[in-house]
Formats: structure tokens, C-alpha cells, sequence
């Protein structure tokens, strides 16, 4: 086994937005983008036979 990927930072961006209808209805926008990190993930581990493990860093 040997490592292929190093990298700390965010994956993909993840926003919400409550939006409050006309009728009073609340509504959330969820809207989820990857970043360069993930492609960079996706390349790194394209074919190959990997075990991921991630860890919540601290802010």
C-alpha cells in the first residue's frame, strides 16, 4: 500500500439559502460545487483500487 493523495482543505463548496415565498412558504436552496482539491482527488485515484478515510479537521 502506498499513499497517492496528501491534501487538507475543502472538497466542494456547500451553501444554503432559505428563500420565503410570496404565500409564506420557506424554501432552501442547497447548491454544492466542487473545488480544484476534488478534481485533483479524482485524478489522483481514477482506476485504482483505494481506501478513503476522512477526518474533520478543526477551524
Amino acid at each position: 500500500m502506498r499513499e497517492i493523495f496528501n491534501e487538507d482543505g475543502v472538497f466542494v463548496k456547500y451553501k444554503e439559502k432559505r428563500v420565503e415565498l410570496e404565500n409564506g412558504q420557506v424554501l432552501t436552496h442547497r447548491s454544492e460545487e466542487p473545488t480544484e482539491l476534488w478534481w485533483e482527488l479524482k485524478e489522483a485515484i481514477k482506476g485504482k483500487k483505494v481506501k478513503i478515510v476522512v477526518y474533520e479537521l478543526e477551524e
